[in-house]
């Protein structure tokens, strides 16, 4: 395995771990849809996912991920508008 390929599968895997603990934290009432931390973890998980689904030609997979990036986006710009 390259050095490359390595690290396109820790990212992966990174990406994979934080929206699972992001979704236990969630469901176990311990952070809210609304908490910053959450979004920001499926923000970062989403664009690790984005970049290990389109190395491997994953098309629908990355294409998947860039909307829940972008969703999560939204909601944190959401966030600190409602802030004041």
């Amino acid at each position: 395995m390259t050095t490359t390929r390595l690290l396109i599968e820790i990212v992966g895997w990174t990406g994979a771990g934080l929206i699972l603990v992001a979704y236990l934290l969630l469901s176990s009432g311990r952070l809210t849809g609304q908490s910053r931390l959450y979004q920001w973890m499926n923000v970062v998980g989403a664009a690790c996912f984005v970049l290990n689904s389109g190395w491997n030609g994953a098309i629908p997979s990355a294409s998947l991920n860039v909307v829940w990036m972008l969703i999560g986006a939204v909601t944190l710009w959401r966030i600190a508008r409602a802030k004041p």
